[in-house]
Protein backbone atom coordinates (compact mmCIF):
# COMPACT_ATOMS: atom_id res chain seq x y z
CA UNK A 1 0.00 0.00 0.00
CA UNK A 2 1.22 3.56 -0.68
CA UNK A 3 0.32 6.63 0.53
CA UNK A 4 0.81 10.21 -0.30
CA UNK A 5 3.06 11.64 2.65
CA UNK A 6 2.90 15.70 0.46
CA UNK A 7 2.38 17.38 -2.49
CA UNK A 8 5.13 19.68 -1.44
CA UNK A 9 3.84 23.10 -1.28
CA UNK A 10 2.39 23.88 -4.98
CA UNK A 11 -0.89 23.86 -6.64
CA UNK A 12 -0.98 21.81 -9.98
CA UNK A 13 -3.42 23.66 -12.58
CA UNK A 14 -4.72 21.40 -15.28
CA UNK A 15 -6.29 24.08 -17.11
CA UNK A 16 -2.75 25.55 -18.30
CA UNK A 17 -1.38 22.70 -19.16
CA UNK A 18 -2.88 22.38 -22.51
CA UNK A 19 -1.62 26.11 -23.65
CA UNK A 20 -0.74 24.91 -27.80
CA UNK A 21 2.07 26.94 -28.93
CA UNK A 22 1.30 28.39 -32.12
CA UNK A 23 3.23 27.47 -34.93
CA UNK A 24 1.96 27.99 -37.76
CA UNK A 25 1.60 24.38 -39.02
CA UNK A 26 -0.92 23.48 -42.43
CA UNK A 27 -0.76 20.29 -41.16
CA UNK A 28 -4.10 19.38 -39.39
CA UNK A 29 -2.78 17.15 -36.72
CA UNK A 30 1.00 17.35 -35.16
CA UNK A 31 3.20 16.21 -32.27
CA UNK A 32 6.77 16.29 -30.77
CA UNK A 33 7.99 13.78 -28.74
CA UNK A 34 11.54 13.21 -26.42
CA UNK A 35 12.46 10.08 -28.64
CA UNK A 36 14.46 8.60 -25.19
CA UNK A 37 11.63 9.27 -22.60
CA UNK A 38 8.43 9.49 -24.91
CA UNK A 39 7.83 12.78 -22.80
CA UNK A 40 5.18 14.46 -25.42
CA UNK A 41 6.09 18.33 -25.38
CA UNK A 42 3.97 19.29 -27.91
CA UNK A 43 0.33 18.30 -29.67
CA UNK A 44 -2.06 19.36 -32.16
CA UNK A 45 -5.24 17.57 -32.70
CA UNK A 46 -3.86 14.20 -31.30
CA UNK A 47 -6.36 12.17 -30.95
CA UNK A 48 -8.06 12.99 -34.34
CA UNK A 49 -8.43 9.57 -36.71
CA UNK A 50 -7.27 10.46 -39.60
CA UNK A 51 -5.55 8.52 -42.96
CA UNK A 52 -2.26 7.52 -41.94
CA UNK A 53 -0.91 6.50 -45.67
CA UNK A 54 2.41 4.51 -46.11
CA UNK A 55 3.64 5.94 -42.30
CA UNK A 56 1.57 2.61 -41.76
CA UNK A 57 4.62 0.54 -43.19
CA UNK A 58 6.51 1.72 -39.61
CA UNK A 59 4.28 -1.55 -38.22
CA UNK A 60 5.51 -4.32 -41.20
CA UNK A 61 8.74 -2.20 -40.45
CA UNK A 62 8.61 -3.09 -36.70
CA UNK A 63 6.76 -6.87 -37.04
CA UNK A 64 9.96 -7.71 -39.67
CA UNK A 65 12.12 -6.25 -37.11
CA UNK A 66 11.01 -8.47 -34.77
CA UNK A 67 10.63 -11.67 -36.56
CA UNK A 68 14.10 -11.21 -37.34
CA UNK A 69 15.31 -10.91 -33.34
CA UNK A 70 13.10 -14.06 -32.79
CA UNK A 71 14.68 -16.03 -35.31
CA UNK A 72 11.48 -16.14 -37.09
CA UNK A 73 13.23 -15.18 -40.56
CA UNK A 74 16.50 -13.79 -41.66
CA UNK A 75 17.97 -10.78 -43.67
CA UNK A 76 19.40 -13.31 -46.49
CA UNK A 77 16.57 -15.61 -46.07
CA UNK A 78 15.14 -15.65 -49.94
CA UNK A 79 11.92 -14.34 -51.10
CA UNK A 80 9.99 -16.07 -54.76
CA UNK A 81 8.04 -13.53 -56.37
CA UNK A 82 4.39 -14.21 -57.03
CA UNK A 83 2.41 -13.30 -59.61
CA UNK A 84 -0.20 -11.14 -57.83
CA UNK A 85 3.57 -9.51 -55.98
CA UNK A 86 5.02 -9.09 -59.57
CA UNK A 87 1.70 -7.20 -60.82
CA UNK A 88 1.63 -4.64 -57.82
CA UNK A 89 5.34 -3.93 -58.62
CA UNK A 90 4.15 -2.65 -62.10
CA UNK A 91 0.97 -1.05 -61.33
CA UNK A 92 1.37 2.53 -62.06
CA UNK A 93 1.33 5.58 -60.12
CA UNK A 94 2.26 3.56 -56.97
CA UNK A 95 5.60 3.81 -55.55
CA UNK A 96 7.13 0.67 -56.22
CA UNK A 97 10.53 -1.01 -57.59
CA UNK A 98 10.26 -3.84 -60.10
CA UNK A 99 9.76 -7.20 -58.67
CA UNK A 100 10.03 -10.01 -60.92
CA UNK A 101 7.74 -12.78 -61.16
CA UNK A 102 9.13 -16.08 -60.16
CA UNK A 103 12.73 -14.63 -59.09
CA UNK A 104 13.97 -14.83 -55.45
CA UNK A 105 14.91 -11.76 -53.42
CA UNK A 106 16.41 -11.40 -49.91
CA UNK A 107 14.43 -10.06 -47.20
CA UNK A 108 16.96 -7.61 -46.84
CA UNK A 109 16.25 -6.16 -50.35
CA UNK A 110 12.63 -6.30 -49.92
CA UNK A 111 12.94 -4.34 -46.71
CA UNK A 112 15.15 -2.02 -48.01
CA UNK A 113 12.64 -1.31 -51.22
CA UNK A 114 9.98 -0.62 -48.30
CA UNK A 115 11.75 1.49 -46.02
CA UNK A 116 13.86 3.38 -48.49
CA UNK A 117 11.88 4.16 -51.40
CA UNK A 118 7.94 3.27 -49.88
CA UNK A 119 7.74 0.10 -51.76
CA UNK A 120 4.46 -1.42 -52.06
CA UNK A 121 4.65 -4.30 -53.57
CA UNK A 122 7.73 -5.91 -51.49
CA UNK A 123 5.56 -4.46 -48.27
CA UNK A 124 3.21 -7.20 -49.20
CA UNK A 125 5.60 -10.03 -50.26
CA UNK A 126 7.22 -9.66 -46.66
CA UNK A 127 3.73 -9.72 -45.39
CA UNK A 128 3.11 -12.93 -47.00
CA UNK A 129 6.43 -14.48 -45.97
CA UNK A 130 5.66 -13.64 -41.95
CA UNK A 131 2.03 -14.79 -41.73
CA UNK A 132 1.11 -16.87 -45.14
CA UNK A 133 -1.01 -14.34 -46.31
CA UNK A 134 -1.50 -10.37 -46.08
CA UNK A 135 -5.00 -10.90 -44.64
CA UNK A 136 -3.11 -12.76 -41.46
CA UNK A 137 -0.42 -10.29 -41.47
CA UNK A 138 -2.91 -7.34 -41.13
CA UNK A 139 -4.53 -9.26 -37.85
CA UNK A 140 -1.39 -9.49 -36.41
CA UNK A 141 -0.73 -5.43 -37.47
CA UNK A 142 -3.59 -5.11 -35.61
CA UNK A 143 -3.06 -6.86 -32.64
CA UNK A 144 0.78 -5.45 -32.38
CA UNK A 145 -0.80 -1.84 -32.42
CA UNK A 146 -3.19 -2.74 -28.64
CA UNK A 147 0.13 -4.21 -27.47
CA UNK A 148 2.14 -1.48 -28.31
CA UNK A 149 -0.48 0.90 -26.55
CA UNK A 150 -2.26 2.28 -29.58
CA UNK A 151 -5.85 2.83 -28.59
CA UNK A 152 -7.20 4.64 -32.32
CA UNK A 153 -6.49 2.64 -35.12
CA UNK A 154 -7.58 0.36 -37.80
CA UNK A 155 -5.25 -1.36 -39.96
CA UNK A 156 -6.81 -2.87 -43.52
CA UNK A 157 -3.88 -3.56 -45.36
CA UNK A 158 0.10 -3.92 -44.76
CA UNK A 159 0.97 -1.38 -47.21
CA UNK A 160 -1.32 1.99 -46.23
CA UNK A 161 -2.31 2.13 -49.89
CA UNK A 162 -6.27 2.79 -50.71
CA UNK A 163 -7.79 -0.83 -50.76
CA UNK A 164 -9.03 0.31 -54.58
CA UNK A 165 -5.03 0.48 -55.39
CA UNK A 166 -4.58 -3.60 -54.59
CA UNK A 167 -5.71 -4.59 -58.00
CA UNK A 168 -8.78 -6.41 -56.27
CA UNK A 169 -7.02 -8.34 -53.95
CA UNK A 170 -7.18 -6.21 -50.95
CA UNK A 171 -7.33 -8.13 -47.80
CA UNK A 172 -9.77 -7.01 -44.99
CA UNK A 173 -11.98 -3.81 -44.98
CA UNK A 174 -14.29 -1.92 -47.60
CA UNK A 175 -13.23 -1.53 -51.44
CA UNK A 176 -12.19 2.02 -50.69
CA UNK A 177 -10.80 1.59 -47.39
CA UNK A 178 -7.31 3.18 -45.72
CA UNK A 179 -5.25 2.64 -42.37
CA UNK A 180 -6.28 5.37 -40.19
CA UNK A 181 -5.01 6.47 -36.80
CA UNK A 182 -4.14 9.61 -34.91
CA UNK A 183 -1.14 11.21 -34.53
CA UNK A 184 -0.85 10.46 -31.15
CA UNK A 185 -0.99 6.67 -32.10
CA UNK A 186 1.72 7.28 -34.79
CA UNK A 187 4.13 8.90 -32.50
CA UNK A 188 3.79 5.75 -29.87
CA UNK A 189 4.24 3.46 -32.95
CA UNK A 190 7.66 5.23 -34.49
CA UNK A 191 8.66 5.72 -30.44
CA UNK A 192 8.78 2.30 -30.27
CA UNK A 193 10.41 0.90 -33.46
CA UNK A 194 13.24 3.44 -32.58
CA UNK A 195 13.83 2.45 -29.68
CA UNK A 196 13.18 -1.57 -29.69
CA UNK A 197 14.42 -2.00 -33.15
CA UNK A 198 17.21 1.44 -33.61
CA UNK A 199 18.77 -0.66 -36.54
CA UNK A 200 15.49 0.23 -38.43
CA UNK A 201 17.42 4.12 -38.58
CA UNK A 202 20.29 2.38 -40.86
CA UNK A 203 17.53 2.06 -43.84
CA UNK A 204 15.35 5.08 -42.93
CA UNK A 205 18.47 7.58 -43.35
CA UNK A 206 19.38 6.21 -46.54
CA UNK A 207 18.72 8.78 -48.96
CA UNK A 208 19.47 6.82 -52.00
CA UNK A 209 18.13 2.94 -52.52
CA UNK A 210 20.51 1.15 -55.47
CA UNK A 211 18.46 -1.78 -56.27
CA UNK A 212 19.60 -5.23 -58.06
CA UNK A 213 17.87 -3.43 -61.43
CA UNK A 214 20.53 -0.95 -61.29
CA UNK A 215 18.55 1.96 -60.94
CA UNK A 216 18.79 4.65 -57.82
CA UNK A 217 15.68 5.39 -55.97
CA UNK A 218 15.25 8.18 -53.71
CA UNK A 219 14.08 8.38 -50.50
CA UNK A 220 10.90 10.34 -50.08
CA UNK A 221 12.09 11.83 -46.85
CA UNK A 222 13.06 15.17 -48.46
CA UNK A 223 14.98 16.37 -45.14
CA UNK A 224 17.74 13.92 -45.13
CA UNK A 225 21.24 14.87 -45.82
CA UNK A 226 22.30 15.71 -49.60
CA UNK A 227 18.17 15.78 -50.32
CA UNK A 228 15.95 19.30 -51.30
CA UNK A 229 14.94 20.06 -47.46
CA UNK A 230 17.91 18.47 -45.83
CA UNK A 231 17.95 19.35 -41.70
CA UNK A 232 20.66 18.88 -39.67
CA UNK A 233 20.13 15.62 -37.74
CA UNK A 234 17.48 13.98 -39.41
CA UNK A 235 18.21 10.20 -40.10
CA UNK A 236 14.41 9.21 -40.39
CA UNK A 237 11.70 7.86 -40.57
CA UNK A 238 8.86 7.88 -43.26
CA UNK A 239 6.59 9.46 -45.10
CA UNK A 240 2.84 8.67 -46.77
CA UNK A 241 0.68 10.36 -49.01
CA UNK A 242 -2.97 9.38 -50.66
CA UNK A 243 -5.52 11.41 -51.57
CA UNK A 244 -7.69 10.47 -48.27
CA UNK A 245 -4.45 11.02 -46.09
CA UNK A 246 -3.49 14.25 -47.29
CA UNK A 247 0.43 14.45 -46.52
CA UNK A 248 2.06 13.43 -43.65
CA UNK A 249 5.91 12.53 -42.33
CA UNK A 250 7.17 11.03 -39.47
CA UNK A 251 10.42 12.45 -38.74
CA UNK A 252 13.51 12.07 -36.66
CA UNK A 253 16.62 13.88 -35.62
CA UNK A 254 19.24 13.89 -33.14
CA UNK A 255 21.57 17.03 -32.01
CA UNK A 256 23.90 16.66 -29.33
CA UNK A 257 22.76 13.69 -27.94
CA UNK A 258 18.95 14.72 -28.21
CA UNK A 259 16.62 13.22 -30.38
CA UNK A 260 12.96 14.08 -30.70
CA UNK A 261 10.48 12.78 -32.78
CA UNK A 262 7.68 14.54 -34.90
CA UNK A 263 4.48 13.45 -36.85
CA UNK A 264 2.80 15.97 -39.33
CA UNK A 265 -0.95 14.53 -40.46
CA UNK A 266 -2.85 15.80 -43.60
CA UNK A 267 -0.72 18.43 -44.88
CA UNK A 268 -1.56 20.06 -47.67
CA UNK A 269 0.97 19.68 -49.92
CA UNK A 270 4.57 17.36 -50.45
CA UNK A 271 6.59 20.90 -49.53
CA UNK A 272 4.11 21.97 -46.91
CA UNK A 273 4.73 18.41 -44.80
CA UNK A 274 8.21 19.27 -44.77
CA UNK A 275 7.75 22.62 -43.95
CA UNK A 276 5.90 21.70 -40.82
CA UNK A 277 8.08 19.23 -40.00
CA UNK A 278 11.15 22.24 -39.94
CA UNK A 279 8.97 24.10 -37.95
CA UNK A 280 8.22 21.41 -35.41
CA UNK A 281 11.86 20.40 -34.98
CA UNK A 282 13.05 24.17 -34.72
CA UNK A 283 10.53 24.61 -32.21
CA UNK A 284 11.56 21.45 -30.31
CA UNK A 285 15.66 22.25 -30.40
CA UNK A 286 15.61 25.75 -29.66
CA UNK A 287 12.99 25.35 -26.61
CA UNK A 288 13.63 21.99 -24.89
CA UNK A 289 16.28 20.65 -23.49
CA UNK A 290 17.37 17.77 -20.98
CA UNK A 291 17.80 18.89 -17.23
CA UNK A 292 18.15 17.94 -14.01
CA UNK A 293 15.12 18.09 -12.12
CA UNK A 294 16.19 17.02 -8.94
CA UNK A 295 19.40 15.79 -7.83
CA UNK A 296 20.45 12.32 -6.45
CA UNK A 297 19.80 11.71 -2.91
CA UNK A 298 17.30 14.94 -2.31
CA UNK A 299 15.07 15.85 0.02
CA UNK A 300 12.15 16.96 0.98
CA UNK A 301 12.10 20.08 3.11
CA UNK A 302 9.80 18.68 5.70
CA UNK A 303 10.23 15.44 4.93
CA UNK A 304 14.50 14.80 5.39
CA UNK A 305 12.92 12.00 8.29
CA UNK A 306 10.66 9.56 9.18
CA UNK A 307 10.17 8.45 12.78
CA UNK A 308 11.68 4.92 14.00
CA UNK A 309 10.59 2.57 17.04
CA UNK A 310 12.68 -0.10 18.10
CA UNK A 311 15.38 1.51 17.24
CA UNK A 312 18.85 2.66 18.48
CA UNK A 313 17.87 6.63 16.86
CA UNK A 314 14.10 7.75 16.68
CA UNK A 315 14.24 8.50 13.56
CA UNK A 316 15.95 7.72 10.02
CA UNK A 317 17.14 10.52 7.46
CA UNK A 318 15.38 9.68 3.81
CA UNK A 319 16.66 10.73 0.21
CA UNK A 320 15.97 9.75 -3.75
CA UNK A 321 18.41 6.82 -4.56
CA UNK A 322 18.48 8.85 -8.10
CA UNK A 323 18.24 11.79 -10.03
CA UNK A 324 15.08 13.01 -11.70
CA UNK A 325 16.16 14.17 -15.47
CA UNK A 326 13.33 15.28 -17.60
CA UNK A 327 13.34 16.96 -21.18
CA UNK A 328 11.39 20.26 -20.33
CA UNK A 329 10.86 23.28 -22.17
CA UNK A 330 13.84 25.81 -21.12
CA UNK A 331 12.66 28.10 -17.91
CA UNK A 332 10.33 25.71 -16.48
CA UNK A 333 12.67 23.58 -14.53
CA UNK A 334 12.09 24.91 -11.59
CA UNK A 335 8.15 24.49 -11.80
CA UNK A 336 8.57 20.51 -11.28
CA UNK A 337 7.72 19.95 -7.93
CA UNK A 338 8.37 16.60 -5.77
CA UNK A 339 5.29 14.46 -4.41
CA UNK A 340 7.04 11.75 -1.91
CA UNK A 341 4.63 8.39 -1.73
CA UNK A 342 5.20 5.96 1.55
CA UNK A 343 4.77 2.82 1.60
CA UNK A 344 2.40 1.95 4.05
CA UNK A 345 3.32 -1.68 4.52
CA UNK A 346 6.42 -0.44 6.06
CA UNK A 347 4.59 1.93 8.76
CA UNK A 348 2.47 1.42 11.78
CA UNK A 349 -0.68 3.65 12.40
CA UNK A 350 1.14 6.08 13.65
CA UNK A 351 3.40 6.03 10.19
CA UNK A 352 6.64 4.51 12.13
CA UNK A 353 9.27 2.51 10.54
CA UNK A 354 10.44 -0.64 12.22
CA UNK A 355 13.81 -1.04 13.36
CA UNK A 356 16.11 -2.01 12.17
CA UNK A 357 16.47 -0.74 9.06
CA UNK A 358 19.24 -0.54 6.36
CA UNK A 359 20.60 2.04 4.89
CA UNK A 360 19.74 1.70 1.00
CA UNK A 361 16.01 0.17 2.07
CA UNK A 362 13.40 1.38 0.12
CA UNK A 363 10.65 3.50 1.94
CA UNK A 364 8.68 4.97 -0.81
CA UNK A 365 8.97 7.09 -4.28
CA UNK A 366 9.43 10.25 -5.24
CA UNK A 367 7.32 12.06 -8.58
CA UNK A 368 7.33 15.46 -9.94
CA UNK A 369 4.16 17.63 -10.77
CA UNK A 370 4.15 20.41 -12.92
CA UNK A 371 3.23 23.63 -11.09
CA UNK A 372 2.56 25.65 -14.48
CA UNK A 373 3.37 25.63 -18.05
CA UNK A 374 2.60 22.75 -20.66
CA UNK A 375 2.45 19.01 -19.75
CA UNK A 376 1.26 16.42 -21.83
CA UNK A 377 2.43 13.17 -20.30
CA UNK A 378 3.98 10.40 -22.04
CA UNK A 379 3.57 8.18 -25.06
CA UNK A 380 4.32 5.03 -22.92
CA UNK A 381 3.40 3.58 -19.16
CA UNK A 382 7.52 3.04 -19.24
CA UNK A 383 7.87 6.59 -19.76
CA UNK A 384 5.83 8.24 -17.05
CA UNK A 385 7.75 5.75 -14.90
CA UNK A 386 11.18 7.53 -15.39
CA UNK A 387 9.89 10.26 -13.20
CA UNK A 388 9.94 8.24 -10.24
CA UNK A 389 12.56 7.06 -7.90
CA UNK A 390 12.71 5.35 -4.82
CA UNK A 391 13.05 6.90 -2.00
CA UNK A 392 15.19 4.88 0.62
CA UNK A 393 16.75 5.11 4.13
CA UNK A 394 20.18 7.68 4.26
CA UNK A 395 21.47 5.75 7.05
CA UNK A 396 21.19 2.36 9.24
CA UNK A 397 18.86 2.26 12.72
CA UNK A 398 20.12 -0.68 14.17
CA UNK A 399 17.50 -2.25 16.79
CA UNK A 400 17.98 -1.22 20.50
CA UNK A 401 18.75 -3.91 22.39
CA UNK A 402 15.92 -5.91 24.99
CA UNK A 403 17.31 -3.75 27.98
CA UNK A 404 17.61 -0.41 26.27
CA UNK A 405 13.31 -1.75 25.18
CA UNK A 406 12.70 -2.42 28.36
CA UNK A 407 13.94 1.19 29.93
CA UNK A 408 12.01 2.81 27.34
CA UNK A 409 8.94 0.75 28.12
CA UNK A 410 9.16 1.50 31.83
CA UNK A 411 10.03 5.10 31.12
CA UNK A 412 6.80 5.43 28.91
CA UNK A 413 4.72 3.22 31.79
CA UNK A 414 5.76 5.99 34.34
CA UNK A 415 5.40 9.09 32.04
CA UNK A 416 1.97 7.91 31.66
CA UNK A 417 1.27 7.58 35.71
CA UNK A 418 2.72 11.16 36.00
CA UNK A 419 0.94 12.41 33.32
CA UNK A 420 -2.00 11.04 34.87
CA UNK A 421 -1.59 12.31 38.46
CA UNK A 422 -0.37 15.92 37.29
CA UNK A 423 -3.78 15.87 34.99
CA UNK A 424 -5.63 14.84 38.10
CA UNK A 425 -4.07 17.39 40.56
CA UNK A 426 -4.38 20.45 37.72
CA UNK A 427 -7.95 19.37 37.99
CA UNK A 428 -7.97 20.44 41.86
CA UNK A 429 -7.02 23.87 40.98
Amino acid sequence: MLFVLSVSQFAYHPGIAHAEADLGLKAEAAMIVDGKTGKILYEKNADKVLGVASMSKMMTEYIVLEAIKDNKISWDQKVKINEYVHKLSAAPGLSNVGLTQGEDYTVKELYEAMSIFSGNAATVALAELISGSEKNFVGLMNQKAKELGMKNFKFVNASGLNNSNLLGNHPTGEPNEENVMTARDIVTLAYHLINDYPEVLDFAKTPKLKFRDGRDYPNFNWMLPGLIYEYEGVDGLKTGSTDFAGYGHTGTAIRNGQRFITVVMKSTSKDERFADSIKLLDYAFANFGKEEILPEHYQVKGNKTLPVIKGKEDSVKIHTKESIDLVVKKGEKDSYKPVIVLDKDKQNKEGELTAPIKKGEKVGYLTIKPEKGEDYGFVTKKGSESIKVDIVAAESVEKANWFVLSMRAVGGFFGDVWGSISSTVKGWF
